[in-house]
């Protein structure tokens, strides 16, 4: 028996590499029948590909980024600023509306994401608004 070292993988073409954007990207639609384990895929996909392509890893890592802060900070708002009115029942009627404005979010998600997905697959740039450039600089990666 002989022991063989791994090959590394080819690097992804120009259609994979948009392939996998765009999935990782319209992942956020897995959550409207999970509820949040379409945040996961990106990351799956990131992991997956990040040493092949970095453009799959930018996109894949922005929408896992958007996916959390949405499903999960706007959940996670939307309760505290909730409970919050029930505790100061005379402040409830300025927690509400901004607790309902942190509910909102995932579906904000939901239709950024899909846009993003449709960009990517047309072949055009995209970057979701502060978390495109936050991720972009932690990768290294700037987008031509």
């Amino acid at each position: 028996m002989t022991d063989q070292i791994p090959q590394s993988q080819p690097p992804l073409t120009p259609q994979q590499e948009r392939q996998w954007a765009m999935i990782a990207h319209l992942s956020v639609l897995i959550n409207l029948f999970t509820v949040f384990m379409g945040t996961f895929v990106p990351l799956v996909i990131y992991f997956l590909h990040k040493d092949r392509s970095r453009y799959v890893a930018y996109h894949s890592m922005q929408s896992f980024v958007m996916q959390a802060v949405c499903s999960f900070g706007g959940t996670l708002f939307a309760v505290v600023i909730g409970g919050f009115s029930q505790l100061l029942p005379g402040i409830g009627l300025i927690c509400l509306p901004v607790s309902c404005l942190f509910a909102v979010l995932p579906v904000v998600a939901l239709i950024y994401g899909a846009y993003g997905g449709i960009q990517i697959n047309q072949g055009n740039t995209f970057k979701y608004w502060m978390v495109g450039d936050w991720v972009g600089n932690a990768l290294g990666y700037r987008e031509s």
